[in-house]
């Protein structure tokens, strides 16, 4: 399918070599414009159920360009989203995507007290399952935001069942990130003692810096030229990436929301290109879920794909 997803010979995470074709995954964050937050300054929780939702359109969006390129993907739904738009995950599933978590209410991890992670990452993962009738064992925190203070999250991911995680983000940023943390998927040992898989999202080296090439705002403000270039050499570094948007990123003509001028840049600069953009990389590179890249490398069981 990609011209960058032929047969090569990889290791796994545990130095085993072996010979497969490249399996990049690609993840939507299933969450509204007014979810995000680089706007929840401007947009109260209690004015959500207002807002004019424009989720369901933008992922039926979604799904119509991932199937006309064969692509799967996983889905980390808001439990927010699941609650308001049950149909709208069971449509994501019936079309062969993986379901995975993003939380409940799009609180930062930092912000939250243990007791409120663990009892709403546990309802919304329950949601989804009892949505779709199997098993959730992804999860990625709302705006990146297990950090080094936040890694005890990690040991409460465990205890709920999950058995991967693709939060964290080996940059530097004012929001979120671990400069020095691992950069390909790997099993992480908690701050408890206990074992999970970690997708990092996807970065490249340039002289020594670690350049965001995997998604989101990166992938809208960025020279489009830079992320195709940092995707394609790490395919070439015989290593899977891990490529992530929002299903408002593909939507231009939503609500413009006051807001501080940064959060302005972050969230609608190059609105009206994303789309063009997703169906280039869909084109030239080969994706599928993340559950199905972990197990192509040994990290999750077959039991699983």
């Amino acid at each position: 399918m990609g011209c960058f997803g032929g047969d090569v010979v990889i290791s796994s995470a545990f130095g085993d070599v072996l010979t497969m074709s490249i399996v990049n995954a690609l993840t939507v964050d299933v969450e509204d414009y007014f979810h995000v937050s680089a706007l929840a300054d401007s947009i109260g929780r209690d004015t959500w159920a207002t807002r004019e939702p424009r989720v369901a359109g933008n992922i039926h969006k979604l799904l119509a360009i991932f199937e006309k390129f064969d692509a799967r993907a996983t889905f980390f739904v808001l439990g927010w989203v699941a609650e308001h738009y049950p149909h709208l995950v069971r449509e994501i599933a019936q079309h062969g995507h993986e379901i995975a978590c993003h939380g409940l209410s799009h609180r930062l991890v930092y912000d939250q007290p243990r007791e409120e992670f663990y009892e709403e990452t546990r309802r919304a993962k329950q949601l989804l399952e009892d949505l779709t009738g199997s098993a959730v064992l992804g999860y990625r925190a709302a705006s990146y935001s297990i950090v080094r203070r936040s890694l005890w999250a990690l040991d409460i991911l465990v205890d709920l069942g999950f058995s991967y995680d693709s939060s964290i983000f080996p940059v530097r940023h004012d929001r979120y990130g671990i400069p020095d943390a691992e950069r390909w998927p790997h099993r992480l040992s908690t701050p408890g003692g206990k074992v999970i898989v970690e997708w990092p999202l996807s970065t490249v080296q340039v002289l020594g810096l670690k350049i965001p090439v995997s998604g989101g705002g990166y992938f809208r403000i960025l020279p489009f030229w830079l992320t195709r270039w940092g995707l394609k050499s790490i395919n070439r570094e015989e290593r899977p990436f891990i490529f992530y948007l929002h299903p408002w990123e593909i939507d231009p003509e939503q609500p413009r929301v006051s807001t501080s001028w940064l959060s302005r840049y972050r969230h609608y600069t190059n609105l009206d290109k994303s789309e063009h953009r997703l169906q280039v990389l869909l084109r030239e590179f080969r994706f599928s879920t993340a559950r199905e890249g972990l197990t192509q490398l040994g990290l999750l069981s077959d039991h699983y794909a």
